[in-house]
């Protein structure tokens, strides 16, 4: 891939994940989409070790990588997935829920999940998160929503405490909002 430009940052919406690039890995349409998001069986390596295996376009990001997520063979023949790592396991939280379109038509359901080190249930929570998408079937013709399970995307990332993790704008512009949007009249 040829260089980025200067500011570049590969932040896809839950939409984009699910309608583009999901669609497009489910689908094979494009051969080295691979190369923006790789398919990787993330349960074998442990999390902090996830960012030297991610695409191109992330290369570089110290928040959040992606990957595609192949189904795992005792998930086909029923049984649940296997979450476990080399030091820990990843352990899901709250419901699942719909993922919806720029339209407001369901296009996915969102898992979140969090790392533990060590072993359940004794494991210490870590500041590691990932949430894993997967696409609805659209050819179904029924009006409960089918999942579709040979492949999922998942948006592996570390908590920074801040509770605008993600923003990209400079801090001198958050710090010039914050102070106008607390204006104080002083006499």
């Amino acid at each position: 891939m040829e260089e980025m430009a200067v500011g570049f940052r590969f932040y896809p919406t839950e939409e984009e994940l699910i309608s583009f690039y999901l669609h497009t890995m489910l689908q094979h349409k494009i051969s080295n989409i691979n190369r923006v998001i790789p398919l990787l069986d993330i349960y074998t390596l442990d999390p902090w070790n996830l960012p030297q295996h991610c695409g191109e376009l992330c290369q570089g990001d110290t928040e959040q990588w992606f990957f595609f997520m192949p189904r795992q063979e005792r998930e086909e023949r029923g049984g649940r997935p296997s979450r476990t790592t080399g030091s820990g396991y990843w352990k899901a939280t709250g419901s699942p829920s719909y993922v919806y379109s720029s339209d407001n038509k369901v296009i996915g359901v969102k898992k979140s999940m969090v790392f533990y080190r060590g072993k359940a249930p004794l494991g210490r929570k870590t500041k590691w998160k990932m949430n894993e998408y997967r696409a609805i079937n659209e050819d179904s013709t029924t009006s409960i929503p089918m999942l579709r399970h040979e492949m999922s995307v998942c948006r592996v990332y570390v908590v920074s405490g801040s509770f605008r993790a993600f923003d990209r704008r400079p801090i001198h512009h958050r710090v010039a909002e914050t102070s106008s949007s607390t204006m104080v009249r002083q006499d």
